[in-house]
Order: C-alpha cells, then structure tokens, then sequence
C-alpha cells in the first residue's frame, strides 16, 4: 500500500487493550470538548463492552498499540462506529491502513460499501474522510443529540 508511512500490524483488541484504547480516544478527541460543549461519544465509551463484543481491532507499530477501529458488518454496508490514531501518531498512514481493514472486511462480507459518520464540529474529519472517497449521504442528530454527517464509501471490486 503506497503512502504509509509506518506500517503497522492489525489484530482483534483483547481486554488488556481497553485501558489503552481508553487513553487514545481520549487524547484524539480531547480537542473536541469545547467545540462541542461536551465530551464526544468516544471519550465515554464502553471500550471493554465492544472488546467483548468482537467489535474491536488495534493496529500496533513496535509492539505498541497505536490506533483502534469499532467496526461491524451490517446488512448493507461495514459500519465503522469509531476510529482514532493516537495523536503522536497521526499523519503516518495507520488510519488509512485501518479503513483499508475495513475495505477487506466489507469485501470478505460481500459488503458494498463501508458506513460511518461523524460529528459536525468535527471539521478536520470531513476533508479526511472526503479525501479517503467518501461521500456525505446526509445529515441528522443522533439519540445521543449530537449532530453529525453520515458517509459512505462504495468499497472497490478486488484487484484480480
């Protein structure tokens, strides 16, 4: 995969990540807070539940978790609930790498497209997942009162 510029190994999160992948969604979205009033979903989350669930990969460099996805098949798409790269990490490829994970899983599945969204005030993420080719679908708040933008990318057919 051209880009990277680390590449790390992904694998099924077990417990003894969660306190880990607690402390990179917290550090990710931290800048978050004020623009919303309030802490986003992922700083709150029930890391240990979505652990137990199978919901949960890692992505590591060295030995070290560096990243993390909550992602799950559902009956029209890969839906990705969550992602973040720790933030002394960013910039180096793990998140694409960790999309193109989910690429494999949604193609495995015999999915069509990958599914996510994000919140409004979450501008940075917009241009990101824009770039990565996916398309805002529409727009709507959540049962938490969030507002958010819902994506879609239209997984590629496989290379023969």
């Amino acid at each position: 995969m051209s880009g990277l510029k680390n590449v790390g190994s992904i694998r099924t999160a077990s417990a003894r990540d969660a306190a880990r992948i607690g402390a990179i969604a917290r550090a990710a979205f931290i800048k978050y807070v004020a623009r919303m009033g309030r802490e986003p979903s992922p700083m709150v989350a029930d890391f240990p539940a979505e652990i137990a669930a199978d919901h949960v990969v890692v992505i590591e460099t060295g030995g070290v978790v560096d990243g993390y996805m909550i992602a799950w098949p559902e009956i029209d798409a890969y839906f990705i609930d969550n992602i973040a790269i720790d933030p002394a990490r960013q910039g180096e490829g793990l998140g694409r790498q960790l999309i193109q994970h989910a690429v494999g899983q949604a193609r495995r599945l015999h999915l069509p497209a990958l599914r996510l969204y994000t919140n409004v005030a979450m501008t940075e993420n917009l241009s990101m997942y824009a770039h990565l080719g996916f398309v805002e679908t529409h727009r709507g708040t959540t049962e938490k009162g969030f507002h958010v933008v819902y994506l879609r990318l239209i997984v590629p057919e496989a290379r023969q």
